[in-house]
């Protein structure tokens, strides 16, 4: 079921129960709905995960045994900070593994053949973070910490990769959530696992490659999916504030009524917020600019007075608008509206904007938010050292080509209708987040109870027993390695 949901969500996204976009969105040139919905996932996903973790269930023709039986560990050198060079082969480290940008250390010294480690390699990091890597490198020298892992000569890597991917899980969920982890080699190598015949595991690989790549598209593209919002949303902005979003209402291309004139002029004098300690409690908030966030306002985090005077003097209203002038060259400028909530106050590095009876608040909102508006703000900002800065004579200064307050208020509404859509798409894509994180384990798990390739066992009975039996593997295994280590002991062992 897993490896057909997988390929219906790449191919298909989800179509069904998906609500059409506003007629508005098609006719601003904005549609991006297919592009929004194409990634979205099923809504069993995560409790087909949580099923399939309660059974212990492995076809009967797979062995019991441990990971020490399957492959060597060898862990790495323990290099010294005095050894690291600037030249030479990199040494890997952990944050090597987990952090493609990480920078690398080198040694130009010659160590023990068993460190070295070339491209394809398989290595398990086993401190501080657990997790299997296959190598994709120039010949490197392996650092302390992470095992170079070395299948026996039954055991296909690609299987061994998957197995350990779905064995860290499990290490893990032993932690009990810290971030810290530890695994002696001991326990690793004694931790207990069920192992099919070589064939079978080739098989796994494969579709666990297919399935899981197919994951990791879902991911993807689920990643991308709030850069395009984040688009969408500054094209229905300068759509608004340019017209286009209402040309089909005024039944004109035509800015008819549309007037040119200064902020300004369609506003009260500005003022500034309060310049006083706050308190980590008190009476009522006081908003900070970082509560300003995407034309709204943000409630956590907050900072409070119970000074009756401050309160008296900077008490906001519904509909003041709140203008960020001072912050860092990106964030200089941000602007959202007060709508009431409950009752605040705003502090100093805040403008407080109030409109009079041409300028809507909410139109007002939408136009400091837009592109132009934010192109205006880096044009007249002062930089300092790390801040910049926009006081209130040039937040005024802005050029604004207002529309009738009637035309104001049915952008508004357009603009309300287009961003709850945005919203709606925005908490699936988060809900379709957290379900595809649990995929990858459920077609982990599914793969290594047997049942991604319980068809192909039954076309394929003689490449399952007899002498293709995992027990009879295991067994060649067990004799391979006593030979390999009677003949290092006679090696290590002087002759007379």
């Amino acid at each position: 079921m897993i490896m057909n949901e997988s390929i219906k969500l790449a191919n298909e996204g989800v179509q069904r129960n998906q609500e059409q976009p506003p007629n508005h969105l098609e006719n601003s040139g904005l549609l991006v709905h297919s592009e929004l919905t194409q990634s979205m996932i099923p809504n069993n996903s995560e409790s087909d995960a949580c099923e399939l973790a309660k059974s212990n269930f492995s076809p009967n023709c797979w062995a019991s045994t441990s990971l020490g039986n399957v492959a060597e560990y060898i862990n790495g050198r323990a290099f010294k900070p005095t050894e690291w060079k600037e030249q030479g082969k990199p040494i890997i480290r952990i944050q090597n593994l987990n952090n493609k940008l990480a920078m690398f250390n080198y040694s130009s010294l010659e160590h023990e053949e068993k460190y070295l480690v070339r491209n394809g390699e398989l290595l398990f990091a086993w401190s501080a973070s657990l997790g299997v890597y296959i190598w994709q490198g120039e010949e490197a020298w392996l650092n302390q910490h992470i095992f170079k892992v070395l299948p026996y000569e039954h055991v296909d890597k690609k299987f061994l990769y998957h197995l350990l991917d779905e064995v860290t899980v499990k290490l893990y969920a032993k932690t009990h959530g810290s971030g810290m982890v530890h695994v002696t080699k001991g326990k690793f190598e004694a931790t207990e696992i069920e192992l099919p015949p070589l064939a079978e595991q080739q098989q796994i690989a494969a579709k666990l490659d297919e399935l899981l790549a197919q994951v990791d598209n879902l991911k993807t593209r689920l990643d991308n999916i709030p850069k395009i919002l984040k688009r969408f949303r500054q094209s229905v902005l300068a759509a608004a504030v340019s017209g286009k979003l209402t040309e089909e209402w005024r039944s004109s291309e035509d800015l008819i009524d549309w007037k040119q004139s200064l902020l300004g002029d369609l506003v009260n004098k500005p003022s500034y917020g309060t310049s006083s300690k706050s308190q980590e409690e008190g009476k009522i908030p006081v908003l900070r600019m970082g509560n300003l966030q995407d034309g709204k306002l943000n409630w956590s985090n907050l900072v409070y007075t119970s000074d009756e005077d401050e309160i008296r003097k900077y008490r906001l209203y519904s509909g003041d608008i709140l203008f960020n002038r001072t912050n860092s060259p990106e964030l200089v400028g941000k602007t959202s509206i007060y709508r009431g909530e409950r009752e605040a106050i705003y502090a100093g590095y805040l403008i407080r904007v109030q409109c009079t009876n041409e300028l809507n608040p909410e139109y007002l909102n939408i136009l400091l938010n837009s592109t132009s508006a934010r192109a205006y703000c880096r044009a007249v900002k002062s930089d300092g050292v790390s801040q910049s800065n926009i006081n209130a004579q040039k937040l005024i200064a802005y050029p604004v080509n207002c529309p009738p307050i009637e035309e104001q208020t049915e952008i508004v509404a357009r603009v309300e209708q287009l961003f709850t859509y945005a919203d709606q798409i925005e908490q699936r894509v988060k809900d379709a987040q957290s379900r595809v994180n649990h995929l990858t384990q459920a077609i982990l798990a599914k793969a290594f109870r047997g049942e991604l390739t319980a068809d192909w066992r039954a076309q394929n009975p003689e490449l399952i027993s007899g002498e293709n039996s995992a027990e009879a593997l295991l067994a060649r295994i067990k004799t391979e390695r006593e030979q390999t280590q009677a003949v290092k002991k006679a090696k290590a062992t002087p002759s007379n």
